[in-house]
């Protein structure tokens, strides 16, 4: 396989799958070179007789795209910037079967800073969502976000995914995903999806912000 594809994209596509398909996925590697024909077949589809292999990959991945497509539409479809959060969390557990999802904003416009979700932050806490270039994936060691979710004491691995207006340096918040399993969200995993999932969840979540 590796010979065919860049390792770095291998490791990254997995990640992805692994977190949208818990315990679904395998990465085996061997010593095989990968040019055999039938990998050949299997890797390069204008070599390809048989498009099983290839199917079923374009088939998970297409799973995963119209996931996030129905994510992203209930959210456009939200009309009241005040339950965003809540759309955000519901969404996200449901369609891509997190145990557990929370949200915190901070920062926001005077009308909505009575919310549960822009309350119960503390300085630690927001520093360290400034401080995180990409989600942060490990085990639950006792970190302030692994309160935010409705049973805490069960957290064994979470992610962490900071909310930004654009390119903004400073976080306005950070949206948690936890499990019980500890393999859900390890160090190791790639990352791409959760960010693409933290940027659209910043666009949504920039209506609660103060204009101007």
């Amino acid at each position: 396989m590796l010979p065919n594809h860049a390792p770095y994209v291998i490791a990254e596509q997995f990640g992805t799958l692994a977190t949208l398909f818990p315990n679904r996925i395998d990465l085996g590697l061997g010593r095989a070179p990968g040019t055999d024909r039938l990998t050949m077949r299997a890797l390069r589809r204008h070599l390809a007789g048989d498009r099983n292999i290839a199917d079923e990959v374009a088939g998970v991945f297409k799973e995963a795209a119209d996931r996030l497509q129905r994510w992203t539409r209930e959210l456009l479809l939200t009309r009241d910037a005040r339950d965003l959060p809540l759309v955000v969390v519901r969404e996200l557990s449901a369609l891509f079967l997190v145990p557990q999802v929370a949200i915190k904003v901070w920062g926001v416009a005077s009308e909505f800073a009575g919310e549960d979700y822009a309350q119960g932050v503390s300085d630690g806490a927001a520093s360290f969502a400034h401080a995180l270039s990409l989600p942060y994936c490990g085990a639950n060691t006792g970190l302030e976000a692994a309160q935010w979710v409705v049973d805490p004491a069960s957290v064994a691995s979470i992610a962490l995914i900071p909310l930004r207006a654009g390119i903004a340096p400073q976080a306005f918040g950070l949206l948690v995903l936890a499990s019980a399993d500890p393999g859900r969200f390890s160090a190791d995993m790639g990352t791409d999806f959760l960010q693409r999932i933290g940027e659209l969840s910043s666009a949504a979540l920039s209506r609660l912000r103060p204009v101007g």
